[in-house]
């Protein structure tokens, strides 16, 4: 329910942060801490949640457990596979408000509003020449 009503009565004794739920807070003291619980002993990759800890594994596993249901395509993240449906949907929702560009991923639409705004973030420092 705090979703809709945006309350957040856990609050941080270290800094201004306040969360939904004591699990976040819990999370948030870690990044005071340093505490990493969870540890992977082959490599020793350390981490504060479980959750990643197993998306880390799949590194050394080669786990693919997310498979697309039109293709052989299968990846480690349902975010990779839901942007690879959208190859099979021709689903585009990232639209640019200027021309007809549309994409489908919010990053790819970012970097291409920089064509119409002229933006550069990107300078090297040797010549000091911008690109996007």
């Amino acid at each position: 329910m705090r979703i809709h009503t945006r309350e957040r009565p856990y609050r941080c004794k270290m800094c201004d942060c306040a969360c939904k739920n004591s699990g976040h807070l819990k999370i948030q003291m870690m990044i005071h801490t340093g505490e990493r619980p969870f540890k992977f002993k082959v490599c020793g990759y350390l981490c504060k949640q479980s959750g990643n800890l197993k998306k880390h594994i799949r590194r050394h596993t080669g786990e693919r457990p997310y498979k697309c249901e039109e293709c052989d395509y299968a990846c480690t993240k349902t975010g990779f596979l839901k942007t690879h449906v959208m190859i099979h949907t021709g689903d585009r929702p990232y639209k640019c408000g200027v021309c007809d560009y549309a994409c489908k991923q919010s990053c790819l639409l970012k970097s291409h509003m920089m064509i119409h705004t002229g933006e550069r973030p990107y300078k090297f420092k040797v010549s000091g020449y911008a690109c996007i």
